[in-house]
């Protein structure tokens, strides 16, 4: 599916968005794609606020999506980092669609993000209400989900988890695992040769 405004809203109307959550919170669940058997885990720490990760995702990602996720050579896991509020409001909405509709959504966050985050003569709220309501969200949900303390609480733990275990202190933040990686990590924004690079010193590619 192109990841594409008109795509989640495609998504939307076919019934994907389902408000109601189970007693353990699906939400809390790790967001990733690509194949569970892949011999490396690739885990990208961001910040959707982020102009450095919004830049690897508009430019690099879409190819190392491409040739290397797709192919089964590597699996990709999303795990947020939050600079600032708004950036953790987006990453309570993101997760609170529907999985198949997170990474479209990130994807659309990350096209749009001088529009709805740093746009003068917008609130990033409300420009964060509008990009949910093309993924479906009605704005009852997305006040409701934005007021949400245990789901914040989720979202900073598991930066801070990440920062304690991982020394991770800047987005985005790769890291590698696998049979033949030794969680090799690497911060900054990479165009599609480096990334290869990186992954070249895990023994990977």
């Amino acid at each position: 599916m192109p990841l594409t405004r008109r795509s989640l809203i495609a998504a939307s109307a076919a019934g994907l968005l389902t408000p109601a959550f189970a007693a353990t919170d699906p939400r809390e669940t790790p967001r990733s794609i690509g194949s569970a058997t892949a011999p490396i885990t690739v885990t990208e720490f961001f910040s959707l606020t982020c102009t450095h990760c919004a830049a690897f995702t508009r430019e690099t990602f879409p190819t190392i999506k491409a040739k290397l996720i797709d192919t089964g050579k590597i699996r990709w896991v999303f795990s947020d980092y939050p600079l600032d509020q708004i950036a953790l409001k987006a990453a309570m909405v993101a997760r609170s669609l529907p999985p198949d509709l997170y990474e479209p959504f990130v994807v659309a966050l990350y096209q749009g993000q001088l529009q709805w985050a740093f746009n003068s003569n917008l609130d990033p709220i409300e420009g964060l209400a509008q990009e949910a309501a093309l993924a479906g969200m009605p704005r009852s949900q997305f006040d409701k989900i934005t007021a949400d303390t245990d789901l914040q609480n989720f979202v900073l733990q598991e930066r801070t988890d990440a920062s304690n275990k991982y020394s991770i202190d800047a987005t985005p933040t790769f890291r590698a695992d696998g049979p033949k990686a030794q969680g090799q990590q690497q911060s900054g924004e990479m165009d599609f040769p480096s990334f290869t690079m990186f992954l070249g010193t895990a023994g990977t590619v």
